[in-house]
């Protein structure tokens, strides 16, 4: 018998599905698999398996929380942009009301947050 989450779906493919849209949104961003270790909190070896498919992140660990965080991120700033490489330039960029550049505070949990409201709050805006 299969785990069912909130949404009935299944526990393995909301596992599968959360280690793809990572990886995928590192790729699209650029993101580094030293860096998308430091943001997930997981060893880089974890990272290499995560990409060739060995390893799917777990629900009851943190780096799920820090994977939805990571995500959300990707989605909002892909909604607000558009484009991969505007988006990689946004993140690469100082900026003014984070007061430092994206791709180095999303390294930390505080920071990681800090983004996903800004981009949040900057996708609401119309």
């Amino acid at each position: 018998m299969v785990a069912t989450t909130q949404n009935n779906v299944p526990q393995a493919d909301a596992q599968s599905v959360l280690t793809k849209a990572v990886s995928r949104a590192a790729e699209r961003l650029q993101i580094s698999k030293a860096l998308l270790a430091s943001i997930l909190g997981l060893s880089p070896a974890t990272i290499t398996r995560l990409y060739s498919g060995e390893y799917v992140l777990d629900q009851k660990r943190k780096e799920w929380d820090f994977a939805l965080l990571f995500v959300r991120a990707f989605r909002s700033l892909d909604s607000i942009v558009n484009n991969d490489e505007t988006a990689r330039v946004w993140l690469n960029n100082q900026n003014l009301a984070l007061n430092a550049r994206p791709i180095d505070l999303i390294k930390q949990t505080e920071g990681l947050v800090r983004v996903v409201q800004y981009l949040d709050t900057s996708r609401g805006i119309v």
